[in-house]
């Protein structure tokens, strides 16, 4: 009886991908410039939230986004509104992006100038967690209509995040959501992940925000 080789492809695919991961975040700490992987679900926020934060710090950074989606490129011509240098990425189908797709977008997006590069992946709690972009750090937007349940529903995903931030504190009153059990879940998930209540319509909590980004910026640049 022959013996039949078995490959795992998975791990070797994720073994490759840390590998394009760590060379870009090595080539993103010589040149100053600080990627942020940005993950939610669909409607949570994350262009609105984007756009509020360019309008906050697009004085002290010249910020480049990256927008991921399967097809169209509405959120690029939003972010594009705001005169950050915005670019829109396809990825065919593909429900997440990888170090391999986010490096063909950065060296579209990047220039001499850029000091702050975000990525706005794919929007889904599942796959984009799974793979290393080569970002600095990770954060996601959960919004309040989601429930504040998701941490224990999709843990890697808020595993592998730096900072949690939960939008649409707006309509707190509205939803069956718990502030203090979510921020409980996303710990026993993640004890060092930071957790910022905003919202991004009105304003709320985005002070808080904007500070945390401007400290990791100061912090990877040192």
């Amino acid at each position: 009886m022959s013996t039949i080789r078995v490959i795992e492809v998975k791990q070797s695919i994720f073994a490759d991908n840390d590998k394009t991961a760590a060379a870009m975040r090595q080539e993103l700490k010589e040149r100053g410039i600080y990627l942020l992987n940005l993950m939610s679900s669909p409607g949570s926020g994350k262009t609105t939230t984007l756009k509020r934060t360019i309008a906050a710090l697009k004085d002290e950074y010249k910020i480049g986004v990256m927008e991921a989606d399967i097809d169209s490129d509405v959120d690029a011509l939003a972010i594009s509104e705001t005169g950050a240098k915005a670019i829109q990425l396809h990825t065919m189908g593909m429900c997440h992006m990888d170090a391999a797709m986010t490096r063909q977008g950065f060296d579209q997006l990047i220039d001499n100038e850029i000091e702050l590069a975000i990525l706005e992946n794919i929007g889904n709690l599942v796959c984009p967690a799974e793979f290393d972009t080569g970002a600095v750090k990770n954060a996601m937007i959960l919004s309040v209509p989601e429930g504040h349940d998701k941490p224990l529903k999709y843990p890697l995903m808020f595993q592998v995040c730096d900072v949690v931030l939960i939008n649409k504190m707006d309509v707190l009153p509205v939803f069956d959501f718990d502030l203090e059990k979510c921020t409980e879940y996303i710990h026993m998930r993640n004890p060092n992940a930071v957790v910022i209540p905003i919202c991004a319509k009105t304003g709320e909590g985005m002070d808080a925000w904007y500070d945390w980004l401007r400290d990791q910026i100061k912090e990877w640049r040192s």
